[in-house]
């Protein structure tokens, strides 16, 4: 049975990211415990636990060594409400766009999808029996039975049960059928104040304008028709104030916010002076992060026990150009190292979402069968080492160009390799990208 995030110790976190990110094991090491430490403040008692916070984490290194892909991967592993936001998206208050308010807000309609989807999981068999049964009475014409006259009864009983089989069957997915429509019904307006954006604003009244749509007569397939009674059966049995309590309780208590680009709103970044004050949006950001409550339309949310991860490549700038107050709500700092040849070639080799197999199964498709050599994987590794050295430092991501422009000609001329083996080896890649990656001026452009 597979472990949620919040089950594992933290050597298994570790062991978990290892399969998908080469390295920066301080990184990991540190929020598999900062994540664990979520699960021990669970088991203390009552007083304890009002005193212990988590220790947010501040994550520094330079582009494409695996600070998105470590937030990516801690979402697909939590069973808790998880939100990646980037700090340029937000403005100060007084300026029009986004507030830093909004990032609890889209953390707890994460959590409220969450926990719905949860519910509906545990109530999927009533509601499968709900639709099949609405799914026959538009199949199935409404027999006039005469008081007592089991013979009808019988026979329409029999009847029901043939289609019900042929409906598990799919043979009726594309008979159209005739069926009354209610519009979404939904209306959450929730708490009204200056502190909603105007996409909230637009939200509510469209809700409150779904109160005077009238239902109306559709003619869809029974495939179509069935995803739509599937939708109105589960909002019947999933109970919605159950939803949003677990909800709140998930992301007051167990949420995790990742933020983002976090340098790009530090000091001492001289090209963007002139635009909206970063500074300003960290004060904003601050009060968040130290523990606030924060009016959503499910409710009044608590911030203080939420973990904050933020991350940032500090290229022009430092995190001590973060305002003194922010700075000491990251108490734990993590430097992410650049990455190194040997980091490449273990890239290209031991993950399981390795660029070379997805390219291999990409062109297996086209019945083109790709054998990277250790060799070849060795050049290519050296290649996008050497590329980064000599223009900008885009970390893994240059593997990204350099795979595409070494496969360039087999995935163009693909129906002409098929039923063949192209075997990419060293002298392959010196072929294909030795004279770009040798000339500094062409693969600035091209790699």
């Amino acid at each position: 049975m597979t472990k949620t995030l919040d089950e594992m110790f933290p050597s298994e976190i570790v062991a978990s990211l290892d399969k998908y990110i080469i390295g920066q094991a301080e990184a990991k090491k540190m929020i598999a415990i900062a994540i664990r430490n979520r699960t021990r403040r669970n088991k203390l008692d009552d007083q304890m636990r009002e005193e212990v916070t988590p220790k947010n984490i501040l994550m520094i290194g330079p582009t494409g060594v695996g600070k998105t892909e470590i937030a990516r991967r801690i979402a697909k592993l939590a069973n808790a409400p998880f939100i990646k936001v980037e700090a340029t998206k937000y403005t100060e208050v007084g300026y029009v766009g986004r507030d830093v308010e909004s990032m609890v807000k889209d953390l707890m309609a994460s959590a409220v999808t969450m926990v719905s989807d949860e519910m509906a999981r545990l109530k999927e068999a009533d509601v499968n029996r709900a639709v099949d049964e609405r799914l026959l009475d538009l199949l199935l014409p409404q027999v006039k039975k005469e008081a007592g006259s089991e013979s009808v009864q019988s026979s329409d009983d029999s009847t029901r049960e043939q289609f019900r089989e042929m409906l598990h069957k799919g043979v009726f997915e594309d008979k159209t059928v005739e069926m009354v429509v209610s519009p979404a019904s939904r209306v959450e307006i929730g708490v009204m104040g200056s502190g909603n954006s105007m996409d909230e604003i637009q939200e509510a009244m469209n809700n409150i304008g779904s109160i005077f749509q009238k239902p109306r007569k559709r003619r869809m397939t029974i495939h179509r028709a069935r995803e739509i009674l599937r939708e109105e059966e589960t909002g019947k049995a999933v109970d919605k104030e159950k939803v949003v309590e677990e909800a709140k309780a998930r992301t007051e208590q167990m949420g995790i916010i990742f933020i983002d680009e976090i340098d790009k709103i530090a000091g001492g970044n001289s090209a963007s002076r002139g635009e909206v004050s970063r500074e300003g949006v960290q004060r904003d950001i601050l009060p968040i992060v130290e523990g606030t409550r924060v009016n959503t339309k499910w409710g009044v949310v608590d911030t203080t026990n939420i973990l904050f991860i933020a991350s940032g490549a500090f290229s022009f700038s430092k995190p001590s150009d973060l305002i003194p107050e922010l700075q000491g709500r990251f108490p734990i700092r993590v430097e992410l190292d650049a990455l190194t040849s040997d980091d490449f070639y273990r890239i290209l080799t031991e993950p399981e979402n390795a660029l070379t197999k997805q390219y291999a199964a990409l062109l297996a498709t086209e019945d083109v069968t790709l054998d990277f050599t250790d060799d070849g994987l060795r050049r290519i590794a050296e290649t996008a080492y050497r590329v980064n050295s000599d223009t900008d430092n885009i970390g893994a991501r240059r593997l990204h160009t350099v795979m595409e422009k070494l496969l360039e000609d087999v995935s163009f001329k693909a129906e002409e390799y098929a039923g063949s083996t192209v075997t990419i080896d060293g002298a392959y890649v010196d072929q294909k990208l030795g004279d770009i990656a040798s000339s500094q001026d062409v693969s600035r452009y091209i790699l």
